[in-house]
């Protein structure tokens, strides 16, 4: 029965996406696509136990998703405007050309970052639709409440639905616009998996991981001298490069200072300092994620500079003045200056950062460090009250529970 749990899940991270995008390219609708694909994998769940995994778990669920939905279809015919939609159901004529990436994946994600969508809104649909993660997942991601998450993700169905979104990549003269938002939400995506928030799922989300990556990579094949494209991948790959390293078997969270840079992947370390070096060739000046990359390639050197690092850090902040940036920087500050000057640095930011764990996290560690561990504890408290990742959690207590009484 643990095989079979875990056949499903292996199936769901790797097939939830592909099926709602080949669904969405069908049928034209996002909810169709998503329930459909929802009750396949119910039926799975159902099915397998005494059919077995079948040899192609992809193929099986999605010609299952397709069938959901044209029952689901065939049910709604009552309605004469649902004819036309029952008749595509049973097209097989060849589909209309959908852009200059054949990826149903990469269609559905810029369907979810269209413009005519909030920010907000399009990050919380490609997490369900392409990620795969559940509402409640999502809406802990974004600290509101769940029936308030799902109503956003409804409302912007029904706007692709009503206002005819296109399914497919934007053209060549259209890309260049719409690829920053894409870029924003595929970095979340990718965030998400690499500190998965859900109490209840893996600390790190591989399938994110990946299919961000990968996502990221298609983008490159069509902007390939988009800076900022170019700093994304690098910063991912060199994030994704410590991943076997970042949780001890144990379930705890492993800072990179104590880090076991041999378990590090040198192929995507190599990867990413390549893009990297390729940018800062280039001449042109640097935007947000290309310098992210560059400090992660620092971070990912022989022998880490925190100077260097801390003056990428001043110039991101020109680009990005967020208090997160701000949070950052103080902890490289630390490293250079001592943890009495990041500490003055870091509560400055405690009107904007109250309710982010790590800025408690890096409060308590700097208090800590300065024998103030009453009050380090304190902060200790707030951190592991605010984190959902459990491996982050695991090692936030113990550093807590460290501490002299």
């Amino acid at each position: 029965m643990t095989d079979l749990r875990e056949a499903i899940t292996q199936a769901h991270r790797a097939e939830w996406a592909r099926v709602v995008a080949a669904l969405a390219r069908r049928f034209g609708d996002l909810d169709i696509a998503e329930e459909a694909t929802a009750e396949a994998f119910v039926t799975a769940v159902e099915r397998w136990p005494a059919d077995g995994v079948p040899p192609n778990p992809g193929a099986w669920l999605t010609v299952t998703a397709n069938r959901k939905a044209i029952d689901r279809i065939r049910r709604e015919n009552k309605r004469d405007d649902k004819q036309r939609e029952a008749q595509m159901a049973y097209d097989d004529s060849p589909p209309e050309p959908t852009g200059a990436v054949d990826d149903e994946r990469l269609r559905l994600i810029f369907t979810c970052c269209h413009p005519a969508l909030a920010p907000e809104t399009r990050v919380a649909l490609t997490l369900r639709m392409v990620g795969g993660l559940t509402v409640s997942e999502i809406a802990r991601a974004f600290l509101v409440q769940e029936t308030a998450m799902g109503q956003r993700i409804t409302r912007a169905k029904a706007k692709i639905k009503a206002t005819r979104i296109p399914y497919r990549v934007p053209s060549a003269e259209d890309l260049p616009a719409r690829v920053s938002g894409v870029l924003a939400v595929l970095f979340l995506v990718f965030n998400e998996g690499y500190l998965a928030t859900g109490p209840d799922t893996d600390p790190v989300r591989h399938d994110l991981t990946t299919e961000a990556i990968r996502l990221a990579r298609l983008i490159r094949a069509l902007l390939p001298d988009d800076g900022e494209v170019a700093g994304l991948l690098a910063l991912m790959l060199l994030t994704e490069a410590r991943r076997a390293a970042r949780v001890s078997p144990d379930g705890e969270l492993v800072t990179l200072d104590r880090q076991d840079r041999n378990a590090w992947d040198s192929g995507l370390i190599a990867e990413g300092h390549r893009l990297v070096r390729e940018r800062l060739a280039s001449g042109v000046a640097p935007g947000r994620y290309q310098i992210l990359a560059a400090i992660n390639a620092v971070h990912t050197s022989p022998r880490t500079d925190w100077s260097q690092i801390i003056a990428l850090y001043d110039h991101l902040l020109r680009i990005d003045p967020s208090p997160i940036v701000a949070l950052n920087r103080a902890v490289a500050v630390a490293e250079l200056d001592g943890p009495e000057v990041a500490l003055a640095a870091v509560d400055r930011l405690a009107g904007r950062l109250a309710d982010y764990h790590a800025y408690h996290a890096t409060r308590a560690d700097l208090l800590r460090r300065l024998g103030r561990d009453d009050q380090a504890r304190a902060a200790y408290d707030l951190a592991i009250d605010l984190a959902g990742n459990t491996a982050e959690t695991a090692y936030l207590t113990r550093r807590r529970d460290q501490l002299i009484s």
